[in-house]
């Protein structure tokens, strides 16, 4: 829970971010909600099948005391296991009013193709 939610051991506060994985007969399709998430302080790795989201919402710099934080901030990572095969050269990761959008296409082989079927 701690590492979910809280401290990492290591002084830094980590988080998971909520996502969705679609699949496609063309690839995948994963969406993590990142509120406050800058473009530049997100980094996407695909490596083999393993898409691995990381990156941090930082603290914003404040005048009064805190009371009370619920928004998470600190290091968020985020790693699943596509099945199938893969093409790591068709990628592309958007981030738009919060939602980071990651289309991974499935290499030619893995993409069902339609069979004819001719007359015997």
């Amino acid at each position: 829970m701690e590492t979910a939610f809280g401290d990492a051991g290591n002084g830094v506060r980590s988080w998971v971010p909520a996502v969705d994985i679609e699949e496609t007969d063309e690839g995948f399709v994963v969406e993590a909600e990142l509120p406050g998430v800058k473009r530049e302080d997100v980094t996407v790795e695909l490596r083999d099948n393993e898409l691995m989201l990381h990156g941090e919402t930082k603290q914003r710099e404040r005048t009064g005391i805190l009371r009370r934080q619920t928004r998470r901030t600190g290091q968020f990572d985020y790693r699943v296991m596509l099945p199938g095969e893969v093409d790591a050269d068709n990628v592309e990761a958007n981030l738009h009013e919060g939602i980071l959008r990651v289309q991974v296409r499935k290499s030619q082989q893995a993409q069902p193709r339609r069979i004819e079927i001719i007359a015997g």
